[in-house]
């Protein structure tokens, strides 16, 4: 019995296939990596034009935390892992604010019920009432999925040096500090 190779155009085309996909992955893998670290990211850009109601009735504007390390954290009441980080960022920022930093809590959720929640359980950095509309600008900002918590992170550019979709761990906010992703 005698095996049969396959015809030399059907070699040629499952060589193409396979460079083909080759190519599609790496150019896949370096888009990721570029996404996630590029310095050229202007995404943030549209941070700086946004205002927000606070709890107790002010106003935030981001355009005054320009210059500056900043984390962005998005969350909501009604999420656990984000009512669970929400110590160590208050942490953080207390520990970080004399070095410039600053934390920001967009929450996506009821003004009423976010009041309620602050009242118990408060925080020392900022919080904006973002809304449903929050949920938009976190996609905006790289977060497709629209999962919470999602933390942004900042230069003092205005670059995004790191995206988060879950709950933050001290050692990537130390990271963060060091301006490393």
């Amino acid at each position: 019995m005698t095996e049969t190779s396959p015809a030399p155009q059907d070699t040629r085309r499952r060589n193409l296939l396979v460079a083909g996909l080759g190519t599609a992955a790496a150019l896949a893998g370096a888009g990721l990596a570029l996404w996630r670290h590029s310095p050229a990211d202007r995404s943030a850009d549209l941070l700086w034009g946004q205002s927000f109601d606070t709890p107790t009735g002010g106003t935030l504007a981001l355009q005054t935390l320009r210059g500056r390390p900043l984390l962005v954290n998005f969350w909501a009441t009604w999420c656990p892992p984000c009512v669970e980080e929400m110590p160590l960022l208050d942490g953080f920022f207390r520990q970080n604010s004399s070095k410039n930093w600053q934390v920001v809590g967009l929450a996506i959720d009821q003004p009423s019920a976010v009041r309620g929640f602050l009242q118990r359980t408060p925080v020392s950095y900022p919080v904006g009432l973002a809304g449903l509309g929050g949920s938009e600008l976190s996609k905006a900002l790289g977060n497709d999925s629209g999962g919470l918590p999602f933390t942004v992170v900042l230069d003092s550019q205005g670059g995004v040096l790191a995206r988060k979709i879950g709950r933050i761990s001290p050692d990537e906010l130390g990271r963060w500090v060091q301006g490393r992703a």
